[in-house]
């Protein structure tokens, strides 16, 4: 029986979140209806200052990231523990929703809508996600050199790894991996 049409089954509409383990975490989080709050230079950079600066202050270490009008992605390794990631994502989300609202007038808006995580235990995997995320950019079409897009790690990971690493790195192939990617970006940036 389907769990729609069960009600003894309980039915997740949420992804479940297992935080106990020390490891390198792949993050997506998005907007409520994929709305653009963060359209244009100014809310971007905000949103951008924000999640560096919070995953720092939380012991995380951010190894790329890429931040849009409507959604976000990071690789990072986490302090001892991945517990206090819902706390992190929730003190960015909650700042950042209200200083969008305060701009928009809209208080009480409902912002963000939820985040998933995906420990990474292959190394395979890990440096597909890193290329992912770097090249985010391009994947949504807001730049064709991924480096040139201001509000992802990309251009930061060429300036400060070797040229061997970083080469090696954008030949990993991404199309296996599942990543819930399906925003559509706003192109002005």
């Amino acid at each position: 029986m389907h769990p729609d049409t069960d009600p003894k089954l309980a039915w997740p509409h949420a992804p479940l979140h297992r935080l106990g383990a020390h490891g390198i975490y792949f993050i997506t989080a998005g907007t409520y209806l994929k709305e653009h709050h963060f359209r244009g230079p100014e809310r971007l950079s905000v949103l951008h200052r924000g999640l560096l600066k919070l995953s720092s202050s939380f012991g995380w270490r951010l190894e790329a990231w890429a931040v849009f009008s409507n959604h976000y992605h990071f690789v990072a390794e986490s302090p001892s523990t991945a517990e206090n990631l819902p706390e992190m994502l929730g003190s960015l989300h909650e700042k950042t929703a209200k200083w969008v609202n305060k701009l928009d007038r809209r208080p009480g808006r409902k912002v963000w809508h939820n985040y998933r995580e995906t420990v990474l235990t292959y190394e395979r995997s890990y440096f597909a996600r890193l290329n992912y995320t770097h090249q985010n950019a391009v994947k949504h079409g807001v730049v064709s050199k991924a480096s040139d897009y201001p509000w992802s790690s990309a251009a930061w990971f060429e300036r400060h790894t070797s040229k061997p690493l970083v080469e090696s790195i954008y030949r990993f192939k991404t199309q296996q991996i599942q990543v819930p990617d399906d925003y559509e970006v706003a192109p002005d940036w």
